[in-house]
């Protein structure tokens, strides 16, 4: 079964455009990068462990298809099709309390992604397949067909400060020891998995790749962890543009400033070409600081309003497509 084609007509678009990450940091990119003239892609990581995603990827074998179906629902236009059907992918039953409860908290999305998979027995053409259906304005592909699971080190203190290390496996339970300790080292299993082709391709024939916003260890530095992806990054000709989040001051990085951040990038992918870098500069506490750590990447640095007006640290898409646009069209 192949997915209906694009018609030979469209014209081409003015940018080719990968972004990689996960979660809602990589719906915000998409939602603001599908309002620009690209041709898009999303890369997403496929580690996820918790709540349906990781119920399905128990029960059925599969790889956790909510940060896959969060990034179609971003990629939906704002007509009524597109906005029904986001709302489709996105909603979640609420079984009664005297029942079962095996549906309870599924998104029907999940349920979607999965049934399609089984039928068409490839992720790629299953999710292609989701996206046809939606009018889905890009593409949406796995970092690796292989489900992964992330592990780290966390150092946290006691109440009479002596310090402590322990090695901690699974998305879900990194997240929730970051809380009481510092993160201070992760990796990914099995570290050598190979990158799915599709991605790889996409990030080496972009014009831009994108990584951030999103979580730092568990949806932006995990695309960095396997070698197949990280070595198209530095190999490709695209250049390479990083989008700090709105704040640093999240269950995952409380002890790290906005330049630690881009610390940890240069950390993970020394090899890595960075050529912008894109912060709210309410987000950056050291200016300075910041524009040093950026320039040990190579990078220059765009400071925009991104966020949404009322002062949320969520970001605003039509302003980070205004600020992704000049970025982009300053090279």
């Amino acid at each position: 079964m192949l997915a209906p084609k694009l018609s030979p007509h469209a014209p081409a678009a003015q940018w080719k455009v990968t972004a990689l990450g996960g979660g809602h940091g990589l719906s915000a990119s998409l939602q603001a990068l599908r309002r620009l003239d690209t041709d898009l892609t999303a890369i997403v990581t496929v580690a996820d462990d918790g709540g349906s995603s990781g119920t399905l990827r128990d029960e059925f074998g599969v790889l956790p298809p909510g940060d896959l179906r969060m990034a179609l629902a971003a990629l939906c236009d704002d007509t009524e099709w597109g906005r029904t059907w986001a709302d489709v992918m996105q909603h979640r039953f609420a079984s009664r309390p005297e029942s079962a409860r095996t549906l309870d908290r599924h998104a029907l999305g999940n349920l979607l992604i999965v049934a399609l998979w089984e039928m068409l027995q490839d992720p790629v053409e299953g999710l292609r397949w989701a996206g046809s259906l939606l009018g889905a304005r890009g593409r949406v592909l796995p970092v690796s067909t292989t489900p992964l699971t992330i592990h780290g080190t966390v150092l946290s203190q006691s109440a009479d400060g002596a310090l402590s290390s322990r090695a901690v496996v699974g998305q879900v339970e990194l997240a929730r020891a970051a809380q009481k300790g510092r993160v201070t080292e992760i990796g990914l299993d099995p570290a050598g998995a190979p990158g799915t082709p599709e991605a790889l391709e996409a990030i080496m024939e972009a014009d831009w790749n994108v990584l951030g916003p999103g979580s730092w260890f568990t949806s932006v530095l995990p695309h960095l962890l396997l070698p197949d992806v990280r070595r198209a990054l530095e190999q490709s000709k695209a250049k390479t543009l990083v989008t700090m989040n709105l704040t640093t001051d999240t269950s995952e990085t409380l002890e790290l400033d906005a330049a630690d951040h881009l610390d940890l990038i240069r950390r993970y992918a020394p090899q890595l070409r960075v050529d912008a870098v894109l912060a709210d500069p309410t987000s950056v506490e050291d200016v300075s600081r910041f524009r040093e750590a950026a320039h040990r990447l190579g990078a220059r640095v765009f400071f925009d309003r991104v966020g949404q007006r009322d002062g949320q640290p969520i970001h605003d898409p039509l302003r980070l497509a205004a600020a992704y646009r000049d970025v982009i069209s300053s090279f």
